[in-house]
């Protein structure tokens, strides 16, 4: 039986090699010829044909991002028994960067996998050293100091590959975001503060940058600078979707007859935006007003379909309070939906091991998410009535 399903699997390999050959000759400008080719070899466990298959995609395709990205996995994976694999990686991103100087996509990949080498030092080190002083390999304070110098300078090789990334694309939001994440991982919070505001000059009226900045400050617990960006943030960008939803998220602690004043407002501001409406349901959830906060989640829903963040918001709500025929009926239309954006599930969806999931698997894993951040939120929150 395991022989017929082996025989059966080397069939259908062939047959998709056959058919992905004539596209790769009808069609030698069309990346998708070049990936899908390369995938396959790599899943019939062929990585030296793998390899070979994307370098000419490569060179058939130098424009083309998802190709250079790409062939920077294959290149890693294909260095998976060496002991720095991502230096394969590197080398073909800097190849595909001399080519296309301006892709944003190419120096956030730059920029990772520095940031990958620098996150895998300190778990080693975090991990290494109680251990080996335990056993007194590691007794001396020089070799704990020269781990912790390599971990620092390979954070450092990250923030000049984001840096060289800003200089071609200034622009690029997610290439700040990014910036401003490692700022903080590797010097704190003043440094993040620092390229926050560098962003903001460089790209003013963008609610993402003002929305980042007061994120950055609530995790630190600093409420009331928070409270001054937001109000900042709503007077460059007033009718901003993401800062109302924000804005409206902040005053989950107070009394209904504190923000709902406030909710009409942002909603005649933002023309109904989807991001206030779902904010607005989480009030309602949060006071035990069930009904109207499933009202309000499915007009987020209906409104943006696409958005597979407020349906997994739908979907945990209805796993709460809801009965198992709310949550089929949820899970069936979000499946029908097929949504691809958020900023949860975008992440989670486009994931290389989340590539052949179906759309309930990365419900349910989004969901996840939403559930740990909720928790952790709630361990941070105290009682703040007097703020807004």
């Amino acid at each position: 039986m395991e022989e017929l399903k082996r025989e059966v699997k080397r069939d259908a390999i062939k047959k998709d090699r056959r058919l992905l050959k004539s596209f790769r000759e009808r069609y030698p400008k069309r990346p998708f010829c070049w990936i899908a080719s390369a995938r396959l070899e790599e899943q019939a466990e062929e990585m030296e044909a793998a390899w070979q298959l994307i370098q000419k995609g490569c060179e058939e395709c130098p424009n083309s991002e998802d190709v250079w990205l790409e062939a920077c996995r294959i290149a890693i994976a294909a260095a998976r028994s060496s002991p720095n694999p991502n230096e394969a990686g590197k080398a073909v991103i800097a190849h595909g960067l001399k080519l296309i100087p301006n892709s944003v996509k190419l120096w956030l990949e730059a920029a990772n996998l520095e940031h990958d080498n620098s996150n895998k030092s300190r778990g080693w080190n975090t991990f290494l050293i109680p251990f080996c002083c335990g056993r007194r390999w590691l007794s001396s304070p020089l070799r704990r100091n020269r781990m912790r110098r390599t971990m620092q300078m390979q954070g450092r090789k990250a923030k000049e590959a984001y840096d060289l990334g800003l200089t071609h694309c200034p622009n690029s939001i997610q290439l700040w975001l990014s910036l401003v994440n490692l700022e903080q991982n590797l010097n704190g919070l003043t440094s993040a503060r620092a390229v926050l505001t560098l962003a903001r000059n460089k790209n003013p009226h963008n609610p993402q940058l003002w929305l980042a900045a007061t994120r950055t400050e609530l995790r630190h617990g600093n409420n009331k600078e928070a409270d001054i960006l937001m109000a900042k943030a709503l007077h460059e960008c007033p009718n901003s979707g993401i800062l109302w939803a924000a804005y409206i998220e902040s005053m989950i602690l107070l009394p209904p007859s504190q923000w709902m004043a406030k909710i009409m407002d942002a909603l005649m501001k933002c023309d109904y935006d989807p991001h206030v409406i779902a904010a607005v349901a989480k009030l309602f959830w949060h006071h035990c007003k069930v009904e109207r906060a499933r009202t309000w989640l499915d007009r987020a829903v209906t409104i943006a379909p696409d958005i597979g963040d407020f349906w997994a918001l739908y979907f945990q709500f209805e796993l709460q309070h809801g009965t198992d025929e709310n949550q089929k009926d949820v899970l069936r239309r979000c499946i029908a939906s097929q949504p691809k954006h958020g900023e949860k599930w975008q992440p989670i969806f486009k994931a290389l091991h989340n590539s052949h999931q179906p759309t309930e698997a990365i419900l349910h894993q989004v969901v996840a998410v939403l559930a740990k951040e909720e928790s952790s939120q709630q361990a941070r929150q105290a009682p703040q009535t007097d703020r807004l």
